[in-house]
């Protein structure tokens, strides 16, 4: 089944990320998105029923930061909050996922790719996977390392009275959605080598579109039962825009 090629438009990343669950049932695909979904099941799912749990105590925790002249906003402030919390805690715990599920994703990114291209990938499979074991929690320590310090920043901010309830959650909506366009896109640029410096410089030549395939991605990962399949949809969507825009350019055969 050949998969049909964007038309003389530019396609975006609303495009992509339909494409994912369009693509999530593509024939022979199916049994490689098992295990990255029932990873993500089992830690998102587990993950959520605990902070729903803890949502009453930390939010009006949150708002004690807001100062008093700006309490007559605390009807606005209060959604704000429990978006915060929701985008900060989504993001977390699908960096975590991504980090176990890491293997599987590129499996399923690897094979999808060969079922878009019919051009087989090398080191397909299990044993490939268990070969590159080290490579792919280095590149994912790699993604942690240039998140974790502009992450620190951005949760500071929201301690800064008013400023901190207000911005923040903007900028870390901006930041998750980037990073997550970052986590994966990273598994199809990762089967072929490609450098992290790279890969970023790439994904920003089309910043706009990698951020609204990033922003759906973390809007899903905060809608329960949705966010339970959403990684191997994300991983599906990323590997198509890789085969799309990418592809050409680092892959030369």
């Amino acid at each position: 089944m050949s998969y049909p090629r964007p038309s003389s438009n530019p396609t975006n990343g609303i495009h992509y990320f339909a494409e994912g669950w369009r693509l999530l049932s593509r024939p022979g695909i199916k049994r490689y998105v098992i295990l990255p979904l029932l990873v993500n099941i089992l830690l998102m799912g587990s993950a959520f029923w605990w902070l729903f749990n803890q949502l009453g105590d930390w939010i009006p925790s949150l708002m004690s930061y807001v100062p008093s002249w700006l309490q007559w906003l605390s009807y606005l402030l209060w959604p704000l909050a429990v978006i915060s919390v929701l985008l900060v805690f989504s993001y977390l715990f699908s960096t975590l996922t991504n980090l176990i599920a890491a293997p599987f994703c590129g499996l399923l990114a690897e094979q999808l790719e060969s079922s878009l291209t019919g051009k087989p990938l090398p080191d397909v499979g299990i044993l490939g996977i268990a070969k590159d074991l080290p490579r792919i929690m280095a590149r994912e320590w790699r993604k942690l390392m240039y998140y974790l310090p502009r992450a620190l920043v951005l949760l500071l901010l929201y301690f800064v009275p008013g400023v901190g309830q207000t911005l923040a959650p903007v900028l870390w909506f901006l930041f998750s959605a980037w990073m997550l366009a970052i986590q994966y896109c990273d598994y199809p640029f990762d089967n072929h080598k490609v450098g992290f410096v790279e890969m970023r410089s790439a994904l920003r030549q089309h910043k706009t579109d990698n951020l609204q395939f990033g922003a759906l991605v973390s809007l899903f990962t905060m809608i329960p039962i949705l966010n339970l399949v959403i990684l191997p949809v994300a991983v599906c969507g990323a590997t198509a825009m890789w085969v799309d825009r990418y592809r050409s350019q680092f892959v030369h055969h």
